[in-house]
Parts: structure tokens; C-alpha cells; sequence
């Protein structure tokens, strides 16, 4: 059995890691060269997004083959060679499974336009005229979640890109053909599945309007998912593999039933509330300004939750399609580093096991692109559109892309202040973030107080104390806005971490509530001392162990 306490996954998103043949593209050769790197880094997975065959409408995720590899990428053997020296450095290949839809470009779906029944119940089919759409469903990308075909006079389900149509996993020849991926990828030495949207995979019996919404409501945590993961997971033999599941909109008690391991579904789930705080009326595309109060209530209801019934977080703030958590809840000024640090420490000391995105352990920021041409991704592409038609300016709509975009992660990782950032000799797909020669792995490497050099100390720590790895967690100072703080307790052992989420002073904390610990890591160089009354410092960090623990 997996200890998942002690593990650390670290995300690489290929397309912008490291191009070894100069084309401007991340390959897989390129994720070779740099395991040393990941090694000595502590990692233990390596989460890879989608390198199959693909037209990247929706960079890899629209997949037209689930067991090759796309050109763009290498070869079966390039992966076969990268699992091969993953595992001669203790390190373990996660591959992104895409469930829930396919590309139209499928051999599923071209024989399904071209009329073959069986493959037609592959996906989610509606007979209709194209002046009358099923349901009055939203896709997640923008516009309507059907698509009419003319020549079959039917509307296929697509609840993200048009080109990305949904499976139908009340079909059991689909979910066969999907066991059979895990398997083919399995006996290839893969050693953990992240399952994409994998919560929206059950749709109900009946596709009816929403009034309420966009119709989410009737396919999150579908009325069959937790029986078709039992079944995908108890089939396939990936009960002792790392499996984590993206959930979205969805809700604690499901999250328990997906990550309990009684129940045999999955190792763990990542949910995304935390990461909307600062979304206006639940809407990506409102600024505001991070309830702080809400992220702290968010991080106790579901670290307890969790813990109350046995099931496991995934921990992360970034991921190929998420913001800079740097440039959204830290500090791009004064404070970079010491913001930077705070956010790692804050979510690597908690309950679950943590995940980095490449490029977090460096303090990456958004790149704050100036025009549209600078975007590749479908849906900022779409939301752009959007914006301007419901009467946002140009600046406007540029502004809301910059710090919502799903590029700011996806710029080219930063490597070297050379050109090209030591992520390509050539030109990249897209821009990287202007500030590389600045911010990169080189120099961090070099600097003994460096962000990156944190991120080894978090992670270190949380191999060593098992009252990280494994010990239960609780919440105080609930009341205050500017401070999240927590307490680790395993056999006798407690560490306490206080986190200013502010870049201002915060919380004074009286002596005498600390007599008897120590200091034993931080984000500031002094070595600060627990005596007498202690003021936060901006976005400072403090992790304080008992005396004799």
C-alpha cells in the first residue's frame, strides 16, 4: 500500500517543459534530461498531461488516440525509455487519462458521422432539427453543449470543445474499451492515472433544461459514478497504484466516497473551491479581490472533512489550468520570495499529498500578455469573444485574460536566463514570461535562500516528520482574516504553521502561548526566536516544532 503522506507529485505539462530538438515544442526527450533535476528535487511521481495523438484543439486533451504517442511529442520508445529512467531514480510516471470525452477526430467518432450505430452509442447522440437544440445546456468553454451533425439530423454532447464529444458510459463496450487503455498503459511500468473531469462522466437517464444553471447540476456527480469507478478500478488491478481524480463542482461527500479507501475508487481528489475566492458570483471571468475568510473556511471544512470520514486531498494551488498562485495570492513586488514560499508551506504542510506544477518551486508568474495574439488556449480564446460581445472593452477583456487565462501556467519553463529560457533553441508555441532572466532555475539553484531551495526543505520535511506525512491536523485563530493557522499531532510529536496571507503586518501572538517551541523553518533569513510577543511579518511563514516532541 502506497504511503500518500509521504509522496510529492510534480506536474509537467510537456508542451512547455523542455524542447530537446529545437522545433519550439516540449517533448518527451526533453522530460529525460531534466529527471536528474526532478530527482534531486525529492520528487516521487511525475504527473505528465496528455502526449497522445491529438489535433490540440485543446493542447492534448482532445485525444484521437488513448495508446500511441503524438510526433509532436516522440515515440512509444521515448516514452518507454522515460519510464525505464524515471524508475532508475526512484521516480514513478503518472499519465492523464481522458475519459470523459474524445476528439471528433477519434476513429470512435469518424465512425460514428459515418453512420455506424455502434460507434454512434459510443458517444451522446440526440436525434433533433437544427433549429432546436436537446437541452438548453452551456458548454464549460463557452456557447452551447451541442453540436447538430446535418447529415445524421442528430446533436452530439459536448460538454467542454466542440471538437471534444462525451463518451457514453452507460454503454459497457466504452467502459471495456477504457479499461483497456489502463491496461495497455499499465503493462507499459506506469505507475499512477490522473483522471481528467472524471466526476462528469454519468450523465442522468433523462437530458432535460436547467433552469437554474448552466446544467451542471445534472451531470456533476452523476448517478452511476461512483459504481463505474469501482468497476474501472477493480477491473483494471490499479487499487495499489496512485490515482487521483479532477473533480469539478463538486462536493465533499462525494469527494469522501471517491478518496475513502474502503470504498476502492480512487487514491484521492482534487477540488478547485479554493481556487475560486476570488471569483465574483462564482463567475471566472469577474475580478475580485480574495476572500481570505472564505479560502481559510474552505481549507478547514474539507481538510477536516476528509479527516473525519478517512478520505485524502490533493494539494496544490497550480496546474496547467490554473493561474500563477504567486501573481493571484502573493505578491510580484517586495514580497515575491517571501509570498512565494508562504503559499508552498501553506498547502505542503497540510493533510493529503501535495503536488507542484513545474515552475511553482521557482516562483513563476503570470506573463501578463498585452494582446490577443499572444493566447493559444480555445477557451481564453472564446472568453475573449465573450467579453467583447457582452460590452467589455478590448483593455477590458485583456485585463480579465491576464489573470484568468489558462496560458499563465503554460508558458515555457524557465530554465535559464539564456534566450529562449533553456526551454527551446527555436521559437517557442508561446511566449515566455519576460522575466525569465530573472527568475529561473539556474540562478535558484545557486542561491542558498532561494525559493527553490524551500520547496527542497518542505519537502525533505515532509519525509522525515511523520507528524507531517501522517498526523492529524486542526485549525485555530479561525476568526482572523490575515492569518491561516494549523496544528500537526502524531504520537507526542506537533508541529504548529502559521501563514500571513497579507502582505502587511498581522496577529500578535503572546509569549505565553508559545513557551515551548522552536522555530524550525521560515521565510525570512533572521533566525527569529519564539520570545516574547511575535508580529507576522508580510506574507511570512513560521513552522514551530514542540521542545521534546
Amino acid at each position: 500500500m502506497i504511503d500518500l503522506g509521504e509522496k510529492i507529485v510534480y506536474q509537467i505539462y510537456p508542451k512547455s517543459f523542455r524542447d530537446s530538438n529545437g522545433d519550439g515544442l516540449g517533448d518527451l526527450p526533453g522530460v529525460i534530461e531534466k529527471l536528474d533535476y526532478l530527482q534531486g528535487l525529492g520528487a516521487d511521481y511525475l504527473w505528465l498531461t496528455p502526449v497522445y495523438p491529438s489535433p490540440q484543439n485543446d493542447n492534448g486533451y482532445d485525444v484521437s488516440d488513448y495508446c500511441a504517442i503524438d510526433p509532436r511529442f516522440g515515440t512509444m520508445e521515448d516514452m518507454d525509455r522515460l519510464i525505464a529512467e524515471s524508475e532508475k531514480r526512484g521516480l514513478k510516471v503518472m499519465l492523464d487519462m481522458v475519459f470523459n470525452h474524445t476528439s471528433t477526430a477519434h476513429e470512435w467518432f469518424r465512425k460514428a458521422l459515418a453512420g455506424e450505430k455502434e460507434y454512434q452509442d459510443y458517444y451522446i447522440f440526440r436525434d433533433g432539427t437544427g433549429d432546436q437544440l436537446p437541452t438548453n445546456w452551456q458548454s464549460k468553454f463557452g456557447g452551447p453543449a451541442w453540436e447538430y451533425v446535418p447529415a445524421l439530423g442528430k446533436w452530439y454532447l459536448h460538454l467542454f470543445d466542440v471538437t471534444q464529444a462525451d463518451l457514453n458510459w452507460e454503454n459497457p463496450r466504452v467502459r471495456e474499451e477504457l479499461k483497456n487503455v489502463i491496461r495497455f498503459w499499465k503493462g507499459k511500468g506506469v505507475k499512477g492515472f490522473r483522471f481528467d473531469v472524471v466526476n462528469l462522466i454519468s450523465k442522468p437517464e433523462t437530458f432535460t433544461d436547467d433552469l437554474m444553471g448552466d446544467g451542471r447540476r445534472f451531470y456533476t456527480d452523476g448517478p452511476h459514478i461512483h459504481e463505474y469507478l469501482k468497476e474501472l478500478t477493480g477491473d483494471t488491478g490499479i487499487e495499489e497504484l496512485m490515482t487521483v481524480g479532477e473533480m469539478s463542482s463538486t462536493h465533499l461527500k462525494d469527494c469522501i466516497r471517491y478518496s475513502n479507501p474502503e470504498e476502492r475508487e480512487l487514491s484521492m481528489c482534487f477540488h478547485f473551491h479554493h481556487l475560486k475566492v476570488d471569483y465574483r458570483d462564482g463567475d471566472k471571468w469577474s475580478l475580485m479581490e480574495p476572500d481570505r475568510m472564505e479560502l481559510k473556511r474552505l481549507f478547514e471544512e474539507w481538510q477536516m472533512g476528509m479527516q473525519k470520514a478517512h478520505g485524502w486531498n490533493a494539494l496544490f494551488w497550480c496546474n496547467h489550468d490554473q493561474p500563477r498562485i504567486v501573481s493571484r495570492l502573493g505578491d510580484e513586488g517586495k514580497y515575491w520570495k517571501q509570498s512565494a514560499k508562504m503559499l508552498g508551506a501553506c498547502i505542503h504542510l497540510m493533510q493529503g499529498t501535495p503536488y507542484i506544477y513545474q515552475g511553482e518551486e521557482i516562483g513563476m508568474m503570470n506573463p501578463h500578455f498585452q494582446e490577443i495574439g499572444q493566447y493559444r488556449d480555445v477557451e481564453s480564446l472564446n472568453y475573449y469573444g465573450i467579453l467583447l460581445e457582452q460590452g467589455k472593452t478590448e483593455k477590458e477583456a485583456l485585463e480579465i485574460l491576464a489573470a484568468r487565462s489558462r496560458d499563465n501556467s503554460r508558458t515555457p519553463m524557465q530554465w535559464s536566463g539564456e534566450d529562449g529560457c533553456g526551454f527551446t533553441e527555436g521559437t517557442p508555441w508561446i511566449e515566455a514570461a519576460r522575466n525569465y532572466g530573472e527568475i529561473n532555475v539556474r540562478t535558484q539553484m545557486a542561491e542558498e535562500d532561494s525559493i527553490y531551495h524551500f520547496y527542497r526543505k518542505l519537502i525533505a520535511m515532509r519525509k522525515e516528520k511523520a507528524v507531517i506525512s501522517k498526523g492529524s491536523i486542526e485549525f485555530f485563530m479561525q476568526e482572523n482574516p490575515d492569518v491561516l493557522a494549523y496544528r500537526r499531532r502524531y504520537q507526542g510529536e506537533e508541529v504548529v504553521v502559521l501563514n500571513n496571507l497579507t502582505g502587511k503586518e498581522a496577529a500578535v501572538l503572546a509569549e505565553s502561548v508559545w513557551c515551548g517551541y522552536e522555530k524550525i523553518l521560515g521565510n525570512y533569513e533572521d533566525s527569529r526566536t519564539m520570545e516574547g510577543a511575535v508580529r507576522l511579518r508580510p506574507f511570512e511563514v513560521l513552522v514551530l516544532e514542540k521542545r521534546g516532541s
